[in-house]
């Protein structure tokens, strides 16, 4: 069944007659357009992209199944309630957490029916990856396991936080990428210890422990994987600290498999850190889906009751962090397969002293 099939589908459980896609990457996703403006109307018998003259032949490139019409921007509403009042439709679902309230009042009252809204419908299709988005996302885990090979050869003491960044930056782009996932974390130090540390102007210093948390972006699809190094030999905690996240890690990587809620597959890593003394350090989920956005359904936590699911691709990312000491992450992309999970990324997990 292809996503329009989908869709529609679940038009009845939903209480609607048509949706309205407004978020980009959904947009995105059910259509294949990549331009940065446009909006999606799916009925139970017509798919429309609603684009301006901007778009229009790239719409027309891009788009199949969609009929592509030619809108000015200050016209989408009439055009959405036109088709809506020509198909009858009287009950139109909009993504609430997209549509601003500006956008909201223009649609209502534009309209004569009702506006319905609606969350995660788009997304709940999104967490199962098809083939094509699979390669797109390999080749993305490829370039960044490319990446950090090369990385080892730059770190040094003496360059900064920044300097790194820069350098993965520029090389992931010269194997194919678009640009990074997301802005590139580069954490050393005391400065590890932040699990969300984006590069600083910090030289990078002798002992330091330097976590790299960064993913590359093709075509639309991003990895995300984490390694934490040395330079030079840090101190004996943060050589324990590694040794129980990348044990988690294992423990993770070993019992994911189809069927088991967010919360049991967050389990497998935050009991073991637990059990070590350090749970308190470990305040993050412990991984996310992967694909068009960074982050994704699902998000495993000690409160997610959704399920792991064959054809999710997913982040493993265990950590501790100590204030004024530093931290340790490690993280793979792993796809759930239907007897447990293939790791995507195959850069070396063991602890890397420069």
């Amino acid at each position: 069944m292809d996503k329009l099939a989908k869709l529609r589908a679940q038009f009845d459980q939903l209480g609607v007659d048509g949706l309205l896609i407004t978020n980009g990457v959904n947009r995105r996703y059910l259509t294949g357009f990549t331009g940065s403006a446009g909006t999606v109307v799916i009925t139970k018998t017509e798919a429309c992209l609603f684009v301006d003259f901007r778009y229009v032949d790239q719409a027309h490139s891009q788009v199949k199944n969609y009929s592509v019409i030619q809108l000015e921007r200050e016209s989408i509403y009439t055009g959405v309630a036109q088709m809506a009042e020509r198909l009858g439709i009287s009950r139109l679902g909009f993504e609430q957490g997209n549509l601003t309230y500006h956008l909201h009042a223009q649609y209502t009252e534009a309209l004569h029916g009702e506006m319905v809204p609606l969350s995660g419908v788009i997304e709940s299709l999104r967490t199962i990856k098809t083939a094509e988005e699979l390669q797109k996302i390999k080749t993305a885990v490829e370039i960044s396991d490319s990446a950090f090979s090369h990385i080892l050869t730059y770190i040094r003491q003496g360059v900064t936080e920044i300097d790194v960044a820069n350098e993965l930056e520029f090389y992931m782009r010269k194997q194919g990428a678009t640009s990074s996932s997301f802005d590139i974390i580069i954490a050393s130090g005391h400065r590890s210890a932040l699990p969300h540390g984006v590069a600083s102007t910090k030289v990078i210093e002798t002992g330091d422990m330097v976590t790299l948390d960064f993913g590359a972006y093709y075509e639309g699809y991003r990895s995300d994987m984490t390694r934490t190094i040395a330079v030079g030999q840090p101190k004996e905690e943060l050589k324990s600290i590694y040794t129980i996240v990348l044990d988690s890690l294992s423990n993770a990587l070993a019992g994911i498999t189809p069927g088991i809620t967010g919360r049991e597959a967050d389990a497998f890593s935050r009991d073991y850190i637990t059990e070590k003394g350090y749970g308190e350090q470990y305040g993050h989920g412990s991984g996310h889906g992967l694909g068009l956005d960074l982050h994704e359904e699902i998000f495993m936590s000690p409160k997610c009751d959704k399920l792991v699911e064959t054809g999710m691709v997913l982040t493993v990312e265990p950590g501790i962090y100590i204030p004024g000491l530093g931290g340790v992450r490690i993280e793979d992309d792993i796809l759930v397969t239907a007897n447990g999970n293939e790791i995507l990324t195959k850069s070396p997990k063991e602890l890397i002293i420069l």
